[in-house]
């Protein structure tokens, strides 16, 4: 496995654990994938630019540093990316959100772009897409896709859980994107959803089946 960051911080993975807990009902779960995409959004950003400033503090002049560079773009994949986008804000209150929609055509089960809208300057940007699950890589690999042919080239992608067949394919598919997660699961089950994952993540932040 390739450009891969698996984060071992022992909130996130405590955090992880409640998360795939079956009893743990709507509003904590959506409260825990909040938290999670916040603490994650650090290590995330570790690599922003900086530059140097002067500031007059009450008691005299600091040279002090504030992020400079690429600005930061997040693009949840509809509809269970949604859930970590509130977490990313409260972090990076200044970065702006585009929203991308799949679904998978059942004739060729080639995922379909139904929806895209991003900032007017995503092309600027450094762009984070969020989902929760990285299973078989498919509609993460088509969003990566849909961004590069909008010309933008600076990717990461952020989920909480992955499979490592997820990752291959994001690796195969897109090497030069990194993958930022908070647990690797071994396999995934006939129906494609990780194992032992944690079900399917929009109907448990949504309350949906």
């Amino acid at each position: 496995m390739k450009n891969v960051f698996i984060f071992d911080h022992p909130l996130i993975q405590h955090k992880i654990s409640l998360l795939r807990d079956k009893n743990t009902n709507t509003k904590e779960f959506r409260e825990l994938v909040s938290e999670i995409a916040m603490l994650m959004g650090y290590e995330v950003t570790r690599d922003m630019p900086l530059k140097e400033v002067e500031i007059e503090t009450p008691v005299g002049m600091a040279k002090t540093k504030v992020i400079s560079g690429k600005k930061l773009g997040i693009v949840p994949i509809l509809r269970a990316g949604l859930g970590m986008v509130e977490g990313m804000l409260n972090l990076l209150p200044m970065a702006k959100v585009g929203h991308i929609g799949l679904y998978r055509d059942p004739e060729t089960l080639e995922p379909v772009e139904y929806y895209c809208k991003l900032p007017v300057d995503a092309e600027e940007r450094e762009m984070v897409i969020l989902d929760p699950m990285l299973a078989t890589g498919g509609s993460a690999s088509a969003a990566i896709s849909f961004l590069k042919q909008r010309n933008i080239t600076n990717i990461k992608l952020m989920c909480l859980i992955a499979s490592r067949t997820g990752i291959e394919r994001i690796n195969k598919d897109h090497p030069d994107v990194g993958i930022y997660c908070a647990a690797v699961d071994e396999k995934l089950n006939d129906h494609g959803y990780i194992v032992p994952g944690l079900g399917d993540a929009g109907d448990r932040l949504f309350g949906t089946k």
